[in-house]
């Protein structure tokens, strides 16, 4: 039996890999969104064993190689910059209290980037008949973050107009956006994490990157209630959390009906699996270990967070985000420990 298993590497090892540019056209232009996506598919398998031996063009929108979670910010104004070897960079709108106050849930198809993403699936959907694909939606705290900048944590503790009105034009833009992509598609989420096709091509994962900068008990008065409202509208459901101390929040995310769990490094393995005896584990391991340390380091590693998991059904690992210089052996020391 193999346990399943995914990577990610960061814009920069693909751009001194493979000279592949991350630029406006990774993510705009047809044909090199397209041949991009072949190029990237046939590097993995030629270099760990991973997916196809001989992958074909596909219709495919956004990249399942890349998370990219420009799509909802950009929505609301936030400016983007794109370089060739970087994730495009959310530039913080640091909106007034009155402006924040006054926006509103934008109309997604006329409105940047959505309506140039539009129209690049009509005209994949034209020529091949189908489509793949999708973009990371991002989350309510990370794109609170991008539209108020630094007050946003004064907001939690001392303005919950603001906070949340920001989270309920948030989420109604997710919302918008994830239907809109998974009616084209048929997915919403594998840009976020492919480790969702174990479990259900149509489950959507909200990205909650930044919740570990406030307490279990902030996020449980301020943010759960709209998160509620996205799993209800969303499902099938689940969470990325990339932070250290998913067994902190665990308890109030198991108030909702989630079905994957990204499990960040540094996380209580143990405990998460006795709160989510039935959900998708998806145990991340440490990007920056897997640059700086060696192949029996990782193998170690990826062994010791099955065990702590304590069993091989619903269980899957992954590394994300990996950098230029991650030596292949540790990678393929991954492979060999989730094959079990």
């Amino acid at each position: 039996m193999s346990i399943p298993l995914s990577v990610v590497f960061n814009p920069n090892w693909w751009f001194r890999n493979y000279g592949i540019s991350f630029g406006r056209p990774f993510y705009f232009d047809r044909e090199t969104i397209v041949r991009n996506d072949v190029i990237m598919r046939r590097a993995l398998n030629d270099r760990f064993g991973l997916g196809e031996a001989d992958p074909q063009p596909r219709p495919i929108a956004g990249s399942r190689h890349v998370a990219a979670g420009f799509v909802v910010p950009a929505l609301l104004g936030v400016e983007i910059r794109f370089s060739d070897n970087q994730a495009p960079w959310n530039v913080p709108r640091n909106l007034s209290r009155e402006e924040a106050l006054r926006l509103r849930v934008p109309e997604i198809e006329s409105t940047w980037p959505m309506n140039e993403w539009i129209a690049l699936m009509d005209g994949l959907e034209k020529e091949c008949g189908r489509l793949t694909g999708d973009f990371n939606t991002g989350g309510l705290i990370n794109t609170a973050l991008e539209l108020r900048g630094n007050d946003f944590f004064l907001d939690l503790l001392e303005d919950p107009e603001v906070t949340d009105h920001l989270f309920t034009v948030i989420a109604e833009t997710q919302v918008r956006v994830a239907n809109y992509v998974r009616s084209r598609t048929g997915t919403s989420s594998v840009s976020v994490n492919r480790g969702i096709l174990h479990v259900d091509r149509g489950l959507y994962l909200h990205a909650s990157c930044s919740v570990q900068m406030i307490s279990p008990a902030l996020y449980e008065r301020t943010i759960l209630p709209h998160d509620r409202r996205l799993a209800d509208r969303l499902s099938p459901y689940g969470i990325h959390h990339c932070g250290n101390n998913l067994q902190l929040f665990a308890p109030a995310y198991s108030r909702m009906p989630v079905r994957f769990l990204d499990v960040g490094w540094g996380s209580d393995v143990a405990a998460c699996t006795r709160v989510f005896p039935e959900a998708f584990l998806n145990l991340r391991l440490s990007p920056v270990r897997m640059l700086q340390e060696s192949s029996d380091v990782i193998y170690r590693d990826t062994v010791e967070l099955l065990r702590a998991a304590g069993r091989t059904a619903n269980v899957g690992v992954c590394c994300i985000n990996m950098d230029y210089g991650t030596p292949d052996a540790n990678v393929r020391a991954m492979v060999t420990a989730a094959a079990l």
